[in-house]
């Protein structure tokens, strides 16, 4: 079910894919949106109930005036405090991860478990690949053949226009969220203190292996999983990957449980 709230003036939209399980915040990466969960989300049902954002300038959510670090935490803030949950788990991919971390960071009492989907640490993302990227075509299909390869992987942000066929995202906000995105964030990842479960897909051009091990490595919370795939390994490899998080939460779940002064596992 496709739902909004308002966030300065700013209308954010949200899927919530519903059912009878444990909310699962989920955040996607650029060039995508919210839609793009829903294979996952039907592998995870029904222990777990993904909710999924558009995050701002992407999907059905309003484009805004800024693309920062501070502006995509802040409508997390209001994206958690909208659904009126306590501590919940949250999903990130990509842009979607590094938002996942910073505001599991620099909100810990909101989040009590993380999936950190191929992303750094420190981050130079190729922002010039993006103006490369064909915005417009005739039909749907010629849109998919300009698109080539990377096509499968923003299926759901094609849109039908009056003049044709076009992306649910601007390129220019992209390029701006994209350069606000480079960066050192080594402070917010290791400030993390919830478990964490970080996924690596081994043929991403996105995370390196010894990138991804030394983030491991720096983060005593922290459980790397590595995942034949490229960097969208909840595409690439879809069984794989729910198979990882769903242990992961489950051996959680069941951590919790246990009594005092067992090992955790993590």
């Amino acid at each position: 079910m496709r739902e909004f709230l308002s966030v300065d003036g700013r209308r954010l939209s949200y899927l919530d894919f519903g059912g009878p399980g444990t909310p699962l915040l989920a955040l996607h990466g650029h060039y995508n949106e919210a839609s793009a969960f829903a294979a996952l989300a039907g592998a995870l049902a029904p222990k777990w109930r993904v909710i999924a954002l558009d995050q701002r300038g992407h999907g059905e959510s309003d484009r805004a005036e800024g693309y920062g670090r501070d502006d995509y935490v802040a409508d997390l803030v209001a994206f958690h405090d909208h659904l009126g949950l306590g501590p919940a788990v949250a999903l990130g991919h990509s842009l979607g991860g590094v938002n996942a971390y910073q505001f599991a960071a620099r909100h810990p009492e909101r989040v009590r478990a993380l999936i950190v989907e191929d992303i750094g640490a420190a981050v130079d993302a190729d922002w010039e690949y993006t103006l490369r990227i064909p915005t417009h075509a005739a039909s749907r299909e010629e849109l998919v053949a300009a698109l080539g390869t990377l096509a499968p992987y923003v299926e759901t942000s094609l849109r039908q226009r009056e003049d044709g066929w076009g992306l649910s995202f601007d390129i220019a906000d992209t390029v701006s969220s994209q350069k606000a995105l480079n960066g050192d964030h080594w402070a917010d990842w290791e400030a993390l203190t919830c478990p964490t479960l970080l996924v690596h897909g081994t043929r991403s051009d996105e995370l390196s292996a010894s990138h991804a091990r030394e983030m491991a490595d720096r983060l005593p919370v922290a459980r790397l999983v590595a995942i034949e795939a490229g960097h969208v390994v909840h595409h690439d490899a879809l069984g794989p990957f729910a198979d990882a998080v769903r242990a992961f939460l489950t051996e959680r779940d069941g951590s919790e449980r246990r009594p005092a002064g067992a090992r955790s596992g993590l």
